[in-house]
């Protein structure tokens, strides 16, 4: 997006199916981290009774396997990473050091791709019935930043989550990657408003 030689900005929006699943996943499992990230609405969390050496190990492969769905270029796994079959494509795990969350995800397989599946889906539809307002709202909020500081904006890439989470709001869950929740990003004002910050750290 820009002309030739001028500063080009990438912004790739989706509720993608990956990270849905894991957050799914991340509920259902009574895992805490990443902290500041609230919860999906209408999933119930579970009441962990695990003891506190097994939660750890479980928090600790779940943050590798975040990081990997979220950035897998960023956060390449140091071993093979071989997909689990209950899950089709969508969940792939290095083949050794993530034994306890492979076990403990795998009964949740079902409903876990099913809720991703519709999430996405209802995104989706939502996107295709306003073609174009996607890209307006970056566009507009690039153009009201270059104003502010008197020069265009740098190159820069940012990939936009827009999940179903329980409070509104924008968080940072990748180096180039935010969370959005699908109430703000459906509130044109309010994304305008909240989008700037973002938009002005990068550019």
């Amino acid at each position: 997006m820009g002309g030739a030689g001028a500063p080009e900005w990438v912004i790739r929006e989706d509720a993608g199916q990956p990270i849905l699943l894991a957050l799914y996943l991340r509920q259902v499992l009574g895992i805490r981290s990443p902290d500041e990230l609230p919860s999906l609405r209408g999933i119930p969390a579970r009441v962990n009774t695990r003891s506190e050496q097994a939660q750890d190990v479980l928090e600790r492969q779940w943050r590798e396997y975040w990081a990997m769905t979220v950035e897998p270029t960023a956060h390449p796994s140091p071993v093979p990473l071989e997909l689990v079959d209950e899950f089709g494509t969508l969940v792939a795990l290095p083949t050794t050091g993530a034994d306890d969350l492979r076990a403990a995800i795998v009964p949740h397989a079902v409903e876990a791709v099913a809720f991703s599946q519709s999430a996405h889906s209802r995104y989706a539809k939502d996107a295709s019935a306003k073609p174009g307002v996607s890209y307006r709202a970056y566009a507009s909020a690039i153009a009201e930043h270059e104003r502010q500081v008197g020069r265009r904006a740098h190159s820069f890439e940012l990939n936009v989550q827009v999940l179903p989470l329980a409070q509104r709001g924008v968080w940072w869950i990748g180096a180039l990657t935010i969370a959005v929740t699908d109430s703000l990003r459906g509130d044109v004002v309010a994304f305008d408003a909240a989008i700037h910050p973002i938009i002005a750290e990068l550019a």
